[in-house]
């Protein structure tokens, strides 16, 4: 009975490090792999290879420096590098060629982090080193340190756009709004005697990167120091322009985001997103502090509202304050169930912590279909006129 107890003691640990080896090289070959977002590359090199190659020059280098290098030293130098330089040189190439084309970032980006899983260097590392040099990467190439409002303008303005995404259903499909961010992005404005300076960056569209707190950790530091006097974040929306009142704490869209990972929620069982593997806390809804009256006025060819709709499990509601939604469980807040709406709702909670007073909401832009220069030229102008009109409310 003994020796039997023995042999036992001795074979436990042994099935656990087999399995903790197991559960190791299967998160490791997770991350080593390319991603359905990536996948779709071969695709969009068929089907618009001048877009994809326009910043083939960094992407290259960055290839060619991943190859050489040789522990997590050097590829952390290379990811900071080449991260932030991939940003700076998109937003360099957009202006450029001023043909409105946001797409160049996007399938660059995709395919320096698939030449990263790929390397062998990489490959070495544990999965947490790994996982952070990716968000890292995410991070600069989306435009988080290269925020600086060093131009001495009285007021400083943040925009946020998005990736294009519903790739599967046009792999040539753009988002106005990462164009307004790379169209306005270190934009020097003086109106009246008044300046301001635009600063910008580019969000996923994926529900991993928002419930492990991308949104939060690019913004936070910036509304915690004051750096900021009005923060918009865009999204590609309907047929006009949109201010969204209300945002709302749960999702509840059945589309799926670029991983093609859907919720599981439903206007039926809307669901509370995470904040770093916990649910995220806050009302069912929130109000946009952005001088909507005046940014309304801003002429342009869409017409732009101060959008007040929501749906709660309760039932539909047009809202004229926040007061009328105390109570209710939130489905869809006035811009939506999905990530535009969750970008509106996770940035006026950071506003409530940090900032009360600091103007912040959401603009949805008009949708386009694929690409269309002549109507992104429209809306960024547009965008920028509703800029404008806000600052003496600044």
């Amino acid at each position: 009975m003994l020796k039997i107890k023995s042999i036992a003691m001795f074979i436990s640990p042994i099935i656990l490090m087999v399995s903790c080896s197991l559960s190791y090289a299967s998160s490791n070959a997770v991350l080593t792999q390319m991603t359905i977002e990536e996948m779709r590359l071969s695709k969009a090199k068929l089907k618009l290879p001048n877009v994809v190659n326009r910043l083939e020059s960094r992407v290259v280098s960055f290839k060619r420096q991943l190859e050489q290098a040789r522990n997590l030293t050097a590829l952390t130098q290379l990811v900071i590098r080449h991260g932030r330089a991939l940003w700076q040189e998109a937003v360099i190439s957009f202006n450029n060629n001023n043909d409105y084309d946001d797409r160049a970032l996007y399938w660059s980006r995709l395919q320096m982090v698939a030449d990263m899983r790929s390397s062998p260097a990489f490959g070495e590392l544990l999965f947490t080193q790994q996982e952070r040099l990716i968000w890292q990467f995410e991070l600069f190439s989306r435009g988080q340190h290269d925020i600086k409002f060093d131009k001495g303008a009285n007021k400083k303005v943040l925009i946020t756009g998005f990736d294009p995404f519903h790739l599967d259903n046009n792999i040539k499909q753009s988002n106005p709004s990462g164009v307004s961010a790379l169209a306005l992005d270190d934009l020097f404005v003086s109106v009246d005697g008044q300046s301001i300076e635009i600063e910008s960056l580019i969000l996923p569209v994926r529900f991993a990167d928002f419930d492990q707190g991308m949104v939060e950790e690019i913004l936070k530091p910036l509304l915690q120091k004051r750096h900021i006097d009005m923060l918009i974040t865009l999204s590609m929306g309907r047929s006009a322009i949109e201010l969204e009142r209300f945002p709302a704490l749960r999702r509840s869209s059945l589309a799926s985001d670029n991983l093609n990972i859907k919720t599981g929620a439903t206007k039926n069982n809307p669901l509370v997103p995470k904040l770093n593997a916990k649910p995220l806390k806050g009302a069912e809804f929130l109000e946009s502090s952005l001088p909507a009256e005046i940014m309304m006025q801003a002429k342009g060819a869409f017409e732009i509202s101060d959008n007040r709709k929501v749906t709660s499990l309760q039932g539909k509601v047009t809202a004229n304050s926040l007061s009328q939604l105390t109570g209710l469980i939130s489905v869809t807040g006035s811009g939506g169930g999905y990530l535009s709406n969750e970008v509106s709702y996770r940035t006026l909670l950071l506003r409530d912590k940090y900032r009360p007073v600091l103007p912040v909401g959401h603009i949805h832009t008009p949708s386009i279909k694929g690409f269309d220069k002549n109507k992104s030229s429209l809306i960024v102008k547009q965008i920028k006129a509703m800029i404008i009109k806000a600052i003496p409310k600044l």
